[in-house]
């Protein structure tokens, strides 16, 4: 009887830790599609303007400029993500308040390799 109730109350765990993971997956999901939905235009739109902007004889900045560059930041979700953070359009205080910071991180962990370098670092 009391193996019955362990193995009862194991297979209760495992079912409650697995609703869980599954939880976090819709939320992770849900950041991606907000990534995609929101935030990509936003980046899009300041990419534009910023090639724009910096347009010289040394830096034409054209349509097929604009294009790779657009291409590039806007491949794979952690780049979106990078673009945003590099250009202002979301910070830290915006990941906390709506929930996603651990979100942001675990997406940088897993895409790390297709991080870009900036300058910066």
């Amino acid at each position: 009887m009391e193996l019955i109730l362990l193995l009862v109350i194991f297979a209760f765990g495992a079912f409650a830790w697995l609703v869980w993971q599954l939880l976090r997956a819709k939320k992770f999901t849900r950041f991606k599609q907000t990534l995609e939905q929101e935030i990509k235009p936003k980046v899009v739109a300041h990419i534009i303007n910023e090639l724009n902007e910096t347009r010289s004889e040394l830096f034409p900045n054209n349509q097929a400029h604009q294009e790779a560059t657009i291409y590039f930041w806007c491949q794979y979700k952690s780049r979106i993500l990078q673009a945003a953070l590099d250009r202002e359009i979301i910070d830290k205080e915006w990941l906390t308040a709506t929930g996603n910071l651990r979100n942001c991180q675990h997406l940088f962990h897993v895409e790390r390799h297709l991080l870009a370098k900036t300058s910066g670092e």
